[in-house]
């Protein structure tokens, strides 16, 4: 039996080296022969490369990189490539995959990758600007000095954004701070008067305004103050962008490009509003830390011991030591009111406030205050002390204090004292002799019942006689050989007698030096010691027979 012939299926040959489903594919597929010249090409290669399809198919109708690696191919062992090569046409980005044919033909399988290339390009930018917003937030937030703070801004904002940057301030006054950067150069500051309205929304934009698109502002408008000298030539884009801050804005940031070439994109707009965010915030935080501590500044100003010295022939000498190694104040206070002439007496005030930290030092402040505007009655103790007394009552705060005034003048060559102590520790006095007294004083501390009364003392110093006023934290610092043990008012008087001589500077520094070396490194309270001195020199007189003491 003969077999019947089956039907012709009109199959090229080619389909049959490399596959019939080649030229269904999605893809771009050319076969090309072993000169690199195309054979066959499906539709999508027809449309991607339209000169394959002209007779003669002219060199120039593939790639120039595909042409390349198809040589080498052809050239090379019969093992397949490595890996995909990949190369441009036209805007597009293609990855070719060869396959070698039976005859030496290959063929080319044009995979495009242009979006996968596209969003990896978006995706390291987005990488590179979150790491360039990390950089900017760790270094600003690192100081709080808002001259240096403008100079990292601009710094930063020179080399990641444009090729110059110029930070504004608010303006002081008339004045505004202007901080010039260029990449690679130094950064400038200066104070002048600049006319922000010459800058199209610069005003709008250190009022907190929305900044104006980079597409709308001509960089032949900008004035001359706006151009670093630093930067090189003509201005070919601009972009203004408002710093906002905490509650009000922190300034604006002008960022210069040189050429027109590199105009800012609507991508970059909206980074550099990210930038200057971080920015703005630090400035803002930098400004209130100052503001802070001027303010801080002023107020301890106030509320910090002031220095002592000689007043009309008398010497005083004093030293504080807050229980906190990192404050300043604290509930412990002195003061010293010179007369107003050498026949006036000088008041002096030192006091202990129940507390510490700045609660107390708030109450100190007020204490003394008050003390200051009771200045005219300061001849009279009980009526100081009660006044005193009356205030504190009536005020919000609930701790109480004790304190002890002294009314000194001199009379010849001695120093005439009242002393009185409210609820405090009595003054000692050190006599040329090396003895020392307790000066017997007492009364009802201040601020916790509606009525005080106190005793008043009278004593005199010869020259070179001591009175010595103090707070508890001396003489109930806690330590020793085993820690436990107060200093007491026992090692005080030894400590004073042995200080017979010596001037009122150095007494006060010798007892402050021992407490501490008492102390070791515990912790203790506030601090204070007043020493007063009758001066060496002058004449001697004799006052109320001797220099003994009387009570009233």
């Amino acid at each position: 039996m003969t077999a019947s012939p089956q039907p012709s299926t009109g199959t090229d040959p080619a389909d049959l080296r490399v596959g019939a489903t080649w030229r269904d594919a999605p893809c771009p597929v050319l076969v090309l022969d072993r000169h690199g010249t195309p054979v066959r090409v499906n539709e999508a290669a027809r449309r991607l490369l339209p000169e394959t399809a002209r007779d003669g198919r002219p060199p120039h109708a593939v790639p120039s990189w595909l042409s390349d690696a198809h040589r080498r191919i052809a050239d090379g062992p019969h093992t397949p490539a490595a890996g995909p090569l990949t190369g441009a046409i036209d805007d597009r980005v293609f990855a070719a995959h060869p396959t070698r044919a039976a005859d030496g033909d290959v063929v080319w399988w044009l995979v495009e990758e242009t979006d996968r290339r596209l969003a990896e390009a978006a995706l390291r930018s987005a990488r590179l600007r979150s790491e360039i917003l990390s950089e900017v937030s760790s270094t600003l937030l690192s100081t709080l000095n808002v001259s240096r703070c403008a100079e990292v801004t601009a710094s930063l904002a020179a080399e990641h954004l444009a090729e110059a940057a110029v930070l504004i301030t608010p303006p002081q006054g008339r004045r505004h701070r202007l901080t010039y950067a260029c990449q690679g150069g130094p950064v400038t500051q200066v104070i002048r008067q600049a006319d922000v309205s010459s800058v199209p929304g610069l005003a709008e934009t250190l009022q907190g305004f929305p900044p104006v698109p980079a597409r709308w502002l001509n960089p032949d408008d900008l004035p001359a103050w706006v151009v670093p000298d630093e930067f090189t030539g003509p201005v070919g884009s601009v972009l203004v962008t408002p710093l906002p801050g905490h509650g009000v804005p922190a300034g604006a940031l002008i960022l210069l490009r040189a050429g027109t070439e590199r105009v800012f994109t609507e991508g970059e707009e909206v980074f550099a509003r990210l930038f200057a965010a971080r920015a703005g915030a630090a400035l803002s935080a930098a400004r209130l830390y100052t503001e802070q501590s001027s303010i801080t500044a002023t107020l301890l100003r106030e509320l910090l011991p002031p220095a002592l010295g000689s007043v009309h022939g008398v010497e005083y000498a004093g030293g504080y030591r807050a229980a906190a190694d990192h404050e300043r104040v604290g509930g412990d206070f002195y003061d010293v009111h010179p007369g107003s002439d050498p026949t006036q007496e000088t008041l002096v005030v030192l006091g202990d406030v129940a507390g510490k930290g700045l609660d107390a030092a708030v109450l100190t402040g007020k204490i003394r205050n008050t003390l200051h505007a009771l200045l005219p009655l300061a001849e009279d103790h009980q009526r100081v002390v009660s006044l005193l007394n009356g205030t504190l009552l009536s005020s919000r705060h609930t701790r109480f204090a004790t304190l002890v005034l002294a009314s000194v003048r001199r009379r010849g060559g001695r120093a005439h004292l009242r002393l009185t102590s409210a609820g405090h520790l009595p003054p000692l006095i050190l006599r040329a002799d090396s003895t020392v007294e307790e000066v017997a004083t007492h009364g009802t501390l201040v601020g916790a019942v509606p009525e005080v009364r106190v005793r008043t003392v009278e004593t005199v110093l010869a020259p070179g006689e001591i009175c010595l006023l103090y707070t508890d934290g001396i003489t109930e610092a806690r330590g020793g050989p085993l820690g436990d043990e107060m200093f007491g008012e026992a090692r005080l008087r030894r400590a004073l007698g042995e200080c017979a001589g010596m001037p009122v500077e150095a007494v006060v520094e010798r007892v402050r030096m021992l407490a501490a070396q008492w102390l070791g490194s515990g912790g203790h309270d506030d601090m204070a010691v007043v020493a007063i001195g009758a001066a060496r020199t002058g004449p001697l007189s004799v006052v109320d027979g001797g220099n003994g003491g009387r009570s009233t």
